[in-house]
């Protein structure tokens, strides 16, 4: 079964524009795993606009799933990662101001810089994970860089999804093949919802995680938290 890891940014968010500690972004996400969530991701800006970095190391040694945290390979991330060592990083190639993560790596553009963060990663025995468009030559390169797995950035699946489901999901067929015969692990994430999830999930073979944040934290607006998990764990089962 496919895995699902639960973006907690937007809970941060939501605490951070009125201040003090409402919502608790940790009790979320022990709830969240107590709920059925098999992983927690947080990408810490480094404004700290939603995610902050004493979220994430008070998160680290509570947290019974796999921590997944997201985030550019500065030095002040790497930092951070290192000392609280999750289970999995995934690199993405965000500049600083972005709003959300909306593209993947140009690897031969960024080789040198993502071989050494991996053999960093790795020396510590964190899991990494490239965040990636459905380019096939692109992926190649990436398998070059060492990583142990990609994620594939699926906004464009989501966009035309609606219109052409078959024609919008068969780039990432052809990615994830790719990623398998070069002995990759594929994850997911970027506007994957209620009603995309199930048939992504059917037809892009070996998906290992998804990471969902914002429509889930939408759904559990109307739904609750509880029945949220349930459902998403529904559109994952086989």
């Amino acid at each position: 079964m496919t895995r699902l890891s639960v973006n907690v940014n937007k809970v941060a968010t939501l605490r951070n524009a009125r201040g003090g500690s409402a919502p608790d972004v940790i009790r979320t996400a022990l709830d969240l795993e107590r709920y059925g969530a098999q992983g927690i991701t947080v990408h810490p800006r480094p404004d700290e606009r939603h995610i902050r970095r004493s979220d994430v190391r008070s998160l680290a040694p509570l947290l019974g799933t796999e921590f997944n945290i997201e985030g550019y390979p500065s030095e002040q991330f790497l930092e951070l990662v290192l000392e609280v060592r999750p289970a999995q990083v995934t690199l993405v190639p965000d500049p600083p101001d972005v709003l959300t993560s909306s593209a993947g790596w140009q690897v031969i553009e960024h080789l040198d810089l993502l071989v050494g963060v991996v053999g960093r990663l790795q020396q510590a025995g964190i899991r990494t994970s490239l965040f990636m468009e459905p380019d096939p030559e692109q992926i190649v390169h990436a398998s070059g860089t060492g990583t142990d797995r990609i994620e594939l950035y699926t906004g464009t699946y989501a966009e035309g999804f609606l219109q052409d489901p078959q024609r919008a999901v068969a780039p990432f067929r052809m990615a994830a093949e790719k990623a398998i015969e070069l002995g990759l692990g594929v994850n997911a994430g970027h506007d994957l919802d209620r009603r995309n999830l199930r048939f992504f999930k059917e037809n892009v073979p070996g998906l290992m995680e998804v990471s969902i944040g914002h429509a889930l934290v939408c759904d559990a607006l109307y739904f609750g938290w509880e029945n949220t998990i349930r459902l998403y764990l529904r559109e994952l089962m086989p």
